[in-house]
């Protein structure tokens, strides 16, 4: 089974690589559509799951480890640590369907027992910063200082939110298999190269394993 799981700071271009990278490899891309499919499961707003997700559940509430989360959170259908269990079971439920890229949503933590191939990708402020206005929604004017304010925040929840299911720091590079700065990197470029090195990851952990790589 090949599954990658892509961490990113925001603004760092890891949605694109995601993308790219599993079209490479002929492998199924979850990202946004594992919001879409949480609000068939719950019946709630698209926009409303994203914000909730995107604010940081674990800066809302005291919870430590991801057992907490799935058996202590409220039932309510509309409730952020709900919600984020509802994402963590979806999340395996994907992968353990087959092959994929999974970016963000915590996956690297929460698929451990799948052994995914597990990167991060990070950038330099300014590149982010640059990315973030090439890609904003036209009429949105964010200074540069009010859009460094905003990745902060977006990145500072996105570690909470990690540190529920991980037994290691978000973004820190021993819990991950390869670390990739974006600054002066063309993406479609370097795709094909981190295309081979998956695919030679998958063939030498099968090997150990003593698994044949479909």
């Amino acid at each position: 089974m090949r599954i990658v799981t892509v961490s990113r700071e925001f603004g760092s271009g890891g949605r694109e690589l995601g993308k790219r990278l599993a079209d490479a490899l002929g492998i199924a891309y979850y990202d946004k559509e594992i919001i879409t499919m949480l609000a068939r499961q719950s019946r709630l707003d698209e926009a409303y799951i994203e914000r909730t997700l995107e604010n940081g559940v674990a800066r809302q509430y005291p919870l430590t480890f991801s057992r907490t989360l799935t058996q202590h959170a409220p039932r309510s259908a509309g409730n952020a640590p709900q919600i984020l269990a509802q994402q963590h079971r979806l999340i395996e439920t994907l992968a353990a369907k087959g092959d994929c890229v999974i970016v963000g949503r915590g996956a690297d933590a929460v698929l451990e027992a799948f052994q995914p191939l597990k990167l991060f990708i990070y950038a330099d402020m300014e590149a982010r910063i640059a990315r973030c206005r090439q890609r904003a929604d036209a009429g949105e004017a964010l200074s540069a200082r009010g859009l460094e304010r905003k990745i902060r925040q977006i990145d500072k929840a996105r570690a909470a939110d990690h540190a529920l299911a991980a037994s290691y720091p978000w973004g820190d590079r021993r819990g991950y298999h390869l670390c990739i700065n974006t600054t002066d990197i063309d993406i479609p470029v370097i795709v094909p190269h981190l295309a081979a090195f998956a695919q030679s990851w998958f063939e030498r952990r099968n090997a150990d394993h003593g698994n044949p790589v479909i």
